[in-house]
């Protein structure tokens, strides 16, 4: 796991996913997000279950969103460029539900934008993965940003199987 983050909250993110390897972790939770969204009926998608204040459809709707930033910022970074970017409001994108279309479709796209996300990390020069830059204000690198994404995902899959009560399922070993 990497060390190049001060952030706490990112520390922890990354400590929440497991192996040494973060492509493999990240191939994995393809598996997890389409076996967990699978799992859950109709009732539960819309209801908001008390302490959050999000719907399993508005956290499904905010990895997808998270999903599309941090392959941004690894991209971004791994080309080098230095542009600070800026943090990103996640309350305004849950609750705005700009977007259209089904459960299922948001589940597809979250699993696109992982897989995008996987394509370009694997094509990545090993360099490139220790280039930085600056997003939120925080310095990280492109192999930080691949271990707090693959982190943030399994942090909020692991609240949604609890909240629902229902096993968060792993992929049959390869």
């Amino acid at each position: 796991m990497p060390a190049e983050t001060t952030l706490p909250y990112h520390r922890e993110l990354i400590e929440r996913v497991s192996g040494d390897c973060v492509l493999k972790a990240m191939d994995k939770q393809l598996f997890t997000i389409c076996e967990l969204a699978g799992s859950l009926c109709v009732e539960q998608l819309d209801k908001v279950h008390p302490p959050y204040g999000w719907t399993i459809r508005q956290v499904y709707e905010h990895c997808t969103n998270a999903e599309r930033v941090f392959g941004y910022r690894i991209m971004r970074f791994a080309a080098g460029d230095t542009t600070e970017l800026p943090g990103w409001d996640e309350n305004l994108y849950a609750n705005s539900r700009f977007g259209l279309g089904s459960f299922h479709q948001i589940v597809s796209e979250l699993g696109a934008l992982r897989q995008a996300n996987l394509a370009l990390l694997k094509r990545m020069t090993p360099n490139a993965w220790d280039r930085s830059g600056v997003a939120e204000k925080q310095t990280v690198t492109v192999r930080a940003l691949a271990w707090i994404a693959a982190g943030h995902l399994q942090h909020h899959m692991e609240i949604v199987a609890d909240r629902c009560k229902v096993p968060l399922k792993m992929p049959p070993a390869m």
